[in-house]
């Protein structure tokens, strides 16, 4: 039963990674503006030979279907193409970059799901004030846009008092950890929010359910109850949202590589956009596709095995 189930996700996870790859090339196939331009540079306009000899080294002019066919397959075996700005190669682009990239969402990660989990599950336990003082907090952060809490990070904890650096990523794990703590937190704050609320509508919930007062009314003792029943069913839903906001950490990397000029593939896909640089964006634009898909698909299979009121014949 649960191999069928995730056989069924990874024929999906394969059939939306080949729609969002005809996408991505097929958006970036029609857009306006000749990238070819950008090589050619100067002041003037360029020659139209000079443009057609570009566009013959590039592909530029190739049909839909083969140079969709000839990019698609040269992804596949790790060859994204030529940057037309960098004059480099795509994949050495990404590799140089990734690792920033992974080491802020890691960080950012950590910070939502430990923090998330545990003030979600104390407010609904202990309920009262604590309750109301994280229902608060959690609902004001999740109003705040993270290109906001970049510049409030940056202004409060950097220019005014000085207490982390708020450009670069620094070197070594020491000097990306404080030059990342900044990022991580304004990339962390609305999601840690998200996952405290449902986290302490996960527990509340399991808290008023039936089984858990006929545990009660039985005599079990309380700490059995609520790890056995309301901890352990309401870890099916906390670790689903918790995997969303990791995909979501990954969605909104760039905004926040941009903000503190973190040279993190999230930055490079901002820049090469602005100055057309079709075959960076193509591929960091089905990375990300094929990232997000991929954790989503993760998520739901696990979570699926965490939470046995669902059924996994009947999921898709």
């Amino acid at each position: 039963m649960i191999w069928r189930f995730v056989a069924r996700r990874a024929v999906m996870l394969v059939v939306t990674a080949l729609v969002a790859s005809v996408a991505v090339y097929g958006a970036l196939f029609v857009s306006p503006g000749d990238p070819a331009t950008l090589l050619a540079g100067g002041g003037k306009p360029p020659s139209p030979r000079l443009i057609e000899e570009i566009h013959r080294q590039y592909h530029l002019d190739d049909p839909f279907l083969q140079g969709y066919w000839r990019w698609l397959s040269g992804m596949l075996h790790g060859d994204a193409g030529q940057s037309l700005t960098y004059r480099d190669s795509v994949t050495r682009l990404v590799t140089d970059r990734i690792g920033n990239t992974l080491f802020l969402v890691a960080y950012a990660a950590v910070l939502v799901v430990l923090p998330g989990v545990a003030l979600g599950t104390l407010a609904a336990l202990r309920g009262g004030l604590g309750e109301t003082l994280v229902t608060v907090v959690t609902t004001a952060l999740m109003a705040v846009p993270t290109f906001v809490m970049s510049v409030l990070l940056i202004w409060g904890l950097s220019v005014q008092w000085d207490w982390l650096p708020a450009y670069g990523a620094g070197s070594g794990f020491a000097g990306r950890l404080e030059h990342l703590t900044l990022p991580a937190l304004a990339l962390a704050a609305s999601w840690l929010a998200y996952v405290a609320q449902v986290t302490r509508s996960a527990v509340r919930a399991e808290l008023a359910s039936e089984h858990v007062e006929t545990a009660r009314a039985r005599g079990i003792p309380e700490r059995f109850v609520l790890r056995k029943h309301v901890l352990r069913n309401a870890a099916g839903p906390v670790f689903s949202v918790s995997g969303v906001a990791v995909a979501g950490l990954i969605a909104m990397s760039s905004v926040v590589e941009q903000a503190f000029g973190v040279n993190g593939i999230g930055a490079l896909l901002i820049q090469s956009a602005a100055k057309q640089d079709l075959a960076v964006v193509q591929a960091l634009a089905l990375i990300a596709v094929v990232v997000f898909v991929t954790v989503n698909t993760v998520v739901d299979v696990v979570g699926a095995a965490l939470d046995h009121r669902i059924s996994l014949e009947g999921a898709a």
